[in-house]
């Protein structure tokens, strides 16, 4: 028992090396930020004994959380004379590129509005039949698109869309209801998936390595039972889950499927994986636990591509006609390290779900399920362009993406 709660303590010692910065004072002693508030603890070493200010240390005179991250970041070396040498390591920084950032945040909204106009351009007009003429498909995606990336009301929105038809990008300016009406077309959505594709096609060259993974967007619907358990009614938020495959240097996202909170992410690898593959070189897929299956791992070598999902404490290397199973499951068991490199790719995706909800919304504002699922959508292909805008500055790239959508607009 003593030696399991040690390990834990070290666990969330690990944690507060990873995830804080630790410094030293003018005394020469360490300030250890709190994981449970906003102060921090001393931490006393003289080079042999370490005493930190924290009440589990002062009650129970042993290794806490704080001496353990310390720990993590200073290496004590003891030569045959006794003498100590300290080393410390440092945490690596990255320097932001304040001025291709700044410039493409100027410029974001401008080229956003032409970029998304070049994409919906190639939608051909479906023939009219009978009745009152419809409002031109190509407008009414690039309304709810545009409208979806200012994140106003559609009230609101309609001084922007007056601007986008100053400026030419739309031949007639739909009123809000009827923007409001295109989002529960279910036919816009194939549409949409397809536009998702068509927005990562310029960041080809740039992304070999993906990864994988889900995050829902919260509704205002709700939804309630009668829990005999408890004895009472429980009610609680409806969600639209999302599962994507991202690059992990751009965050771009390359495929794409909405579900309901309730379907399970494992069953859904192989046809993103398999969309993907249609348009970029795949090398790597990294994924978390739950994608992990024998019949994914046949699905992602189809496709000439390795994945890396780690191994469950239960998993054994039976390849029960699967041997890249076997093979990936002595790699993760003999060579750890090196695997965890490779997975911990996986960690951008995380950074992609922030950048999404933290620009366009981590809810939807639609009712019906159709208008969620394409408001969502919409979601990703802004994210898209915007990404795209990003590397533009960044890398210098020239995206076309009338160009390279002309094969595929013929076929919506």
């Amino acid at each position: 028992m003593q030696q399991e709660q040690m390990e834990a303590r070290k666990q969330r010692g690990y944690e507060i090396a990873k995830k804080t910065r630790i410094t030293q004072n003018e005394k020469g002693n360490w300030k250890v930020p709190s994981q449970s508030g906003s102060g921090y603890y001393i931490v006393e070493s003289n080079g042999f004994e370490a005493k930190c200010s924290c009440p589990d240390y002062e009650t129970r005179h042993c290794k806490c959380k704080h001496l353990w991250a310390v720990e993590m970041i200073v290496t004590k070396q003891v030569d045959s004379e006794g003498n100590v040498t300290i080393t410390q390591t440092v945490k690596k920084t990255y320097k932001q590129d304040w001025k291709n950032y700044n410039l493409s945040q100027q410029k974001e909204k401008e080229l956003f509005m032409k970029f998304l106009a070049d994409i919906t351009s190639t939608i051909q007009q479906p023939s009219y039949k009978f009745g009152r003429p419809t409002l031109a498909l190509v407008d009414m995606v690039y309304s709810i698109a545009f409208k979806t990336y200012s994140t106003f009301s559609g009230r609101r929105f309609t001084t922007d869309m007056k601007t986008a038809k100053e400026s030419g990008y739309v031949e007639q300016q739909p009123h809000y209801n009827s923007i409001f009406n295109y989002f529960a077309k279910e036919e816009l959505t194939p549409l949409l998936s397809q536009i998702v594709q068509l927005t990562s096609l310029p960041l080809q060259s740039i992304e070999h390595d993906f990864a994988i993974d889900s995050t829902g967007f919260g509704t205002s619907n709700f939804q309630r039972w009668y829990s005999f358990k408890h004895g009472k009614e429980i009610s609680s938020r409806r969600w639209v889950k999302c599962h994507f495959i991202t690059g992990v240097k751009s965050n771009i996202i390359t495929s794409v499927k909405i579900t309901s909170e309730f379907d399970n992410d494992c069953p859904l690898l192989p046809e993103l994986v398999k969309e993907t593959a249609q348009n970029f070189e795949m090398q790597e897929v990294s994924g978390d636990k739950a994608y992990l299956s024998r019949e994914n791992f046949k699905a992602i070598q189809e496709q000439g591509t390795v994945p890396f999902v780690p191994f469950k404490s239960n998993s054994t290397g039976k390849s029960r006609g699967c041997m890249l199973w076997n093979k990936m499951y002595h790699y993760f068991m003999l060579n750890n390290e090196e695997f965890l490199q490779h997975y911990h790719k996986r960690s951008n995706i995380e950074t992609t779900n922030h950048m999404i909800k933290s620009k366009f919304g981590s809810s939807v504002r639609s009712k019906s399920w159709t208008a969620q699922v394409n408001e969502v959508l919409c979601k990703i292909i802004c994210h898209n362009i915007v990404c795209v805008i990003h590397e533009m500055h960044s890398l210098g790239i020239q995206p076309d993406f009338c160009l390279k959508s002309q094969e595929s607009a013929q076929e919506v």
